[in-house]
């Protein structure tokens, strides 16, 4: 199994502004995506994110970091969410992710594993 990081990115206000039909989209997308990769993998973990103007962004510059509120770059949408999953290769991974709702834009990451000294494990 190989283990990756689906972000999930989408403009603010969408879930606000959704009829209850829309939100229902939203929820069988969800349900849908659950039942792909809990039959092909596992989900290691998910979770929804605080809207992009709560974030704090740290830079580091000379030495000393540098403490931000929100977020850092400027965009129309925002990520809003992820899921940690395994699954078997990228094509499966894809099948999964097609399945969330189409207001997304999903971006899929592949996690590296890394020993203690940091070089890369597998």
């Amino acid at each position: 199994m190989k283990r990756y990081l689906v972000l999930l990115a989408y403009e603010p206000g969408g879930w606000e502004a959704a009829t209850p039909e829309e939100r229902q989209v939203y929820v069988d997308g969800h349900n849908a995506f659950h039942a792909f990769v809990d039959e092909h993998g596992r989900r290691v973990s998910g979770a929804a994110l605080a809207d992009a103007d709560t974030a704090t962004t740290i830079r580091r510059r000379d030495g000393r970091a540098l403490v931000t509120d929100g977020p850092f770059v400027e965009s129309v949408e925002m990520i809003g969410g992820y899921y940690d999953i395994e699954l078997p290769d990228l094509d499966v991974a894809i099948a999964a992710a097609s399945m969330l709702p189409p207001a997304y834009t999903v971006e899929i990451r592949a996690v590296i594993e890394l020993d203690d000294a940091g070089e890369q494990v597998g």
